[in-house]
């Protein structure tokens, strides 16, 4: 009755049918560890802004790190901005998912360690080559506040660090990296230079150019605010259900269709008249 399930044709679904369950199972169990990180980041994000501003020197060195349970921590510093040694973080965008940059200034401390800062977003300019003009932040001895952040690399961003770029563009703002960049270009003041980098967030720019960058958003529902991760968890994990339920389907209707052609085929052979 079944004989036809070992057909060539019927051993491929069968082969295929086996090989999806346990892969959509895995991409299931994937969405929901991406949920849970999100839902741990949140946590985190939680924590770290409702906390009072601390030295930013506490929670990083140089040469150093940034812990995950510091992300988005306020942190201050108090110093002076290097505009002469200024750079742009090329294919950033703004809250309108506009295409621009995003300035990284040095910031000394009044130790001589330096800090890079990103004061925010500013549109591209026609020419992707020129540096672009740059409203100057506040001059002199200042106190900055911003969020500290993890240095950026490829492989938690998704950005390629293109290489060969324009004189004071970058792809990734990476303390090692820039560090190592400004020293070439013989900045005196990035021979210490803090691991990680801050988001501005006061003193705020004049006309607000660079445009602060937008404060992290929480989650707040029980999948979590634009979190697709768990419903695609449990959609694949359906997918994975109605594997077998549609080879069952495709299996019986295979058997009755070859029932049928049966069926046919015998009536006909008895409509047929007899040999004489």
């Amino acid at each position: 009755m079944y004989r036809f399930l070992l057909t060539r044709q019927w051993v491929i679904i069968t082969i295929v049918a086996i090989a999806l369950i346990p892969t959509m199972i895995w991409l299931g169990f994937w969405q929901l560890h991406r949920h849970d990180h999100r839902q741990a980041l949140n946590k985190v994000i939680t924590t770290s802004l409702a906390a009072k501003p601390v030295p930013v020197e506490t929670l990083t060195s140089v040469g150093g790190s940034v812990a995950h349970d510091d992300l988005y921590r306020r942190v201050t510093a108090k110093g002076h901005f290097d505009t002469d040694h200024e750079l742009v973080v090329r294919r950033r965008t703004n809250a309108d998912d506009q295409v621009g940059y995003h300035v990284v200034t040095p910031f000394v401390l009044d130790d001589g360690r330096t800090l890079l800062v990103n004061r925010g977003w500013i549109p591209a300019p026609a020419s992707q080559t020129a540096f672009p003009k740059i409203p100057a932040p506040a001059a002199g001895e200042i106190t900055v506040t911003g969020r500290l952040m993890q240095d950026e690399t490829t492989a938690a961003s998704g950005i390629k660090n293109v290489k060969g770029l324009p004189d004071r563009q970058i792809m990734l703002i990476n303390s090692k990296q820039v560090g190592a960049l400004l020293r070439d270009s013989g900045d005196p003041s990035a021979k210490d230079v803090l691991g990680g980098y801050v988001e501005l967030l006061s003193p705020a720019p004049k006309n607000g150019s660079p445009e602060l960058l937008p404060s992290p958003k929480e989650d707040t529902s029980w999948i979590g605010v634009d979190d697709i991760n768990l419903p695609y968890a449990i959609q694949w994990w359906l997918f994975a259900a109605c594997v077998p339920v549609g080879w069952l389907i495709l299996a019986r209707r295979e058997l009755r269709e070859r029932a049928t052609a049966e069926q046919e085929k015998a009536a006909e052979q008895e409509g047929e008249p007899a040999a004489v």
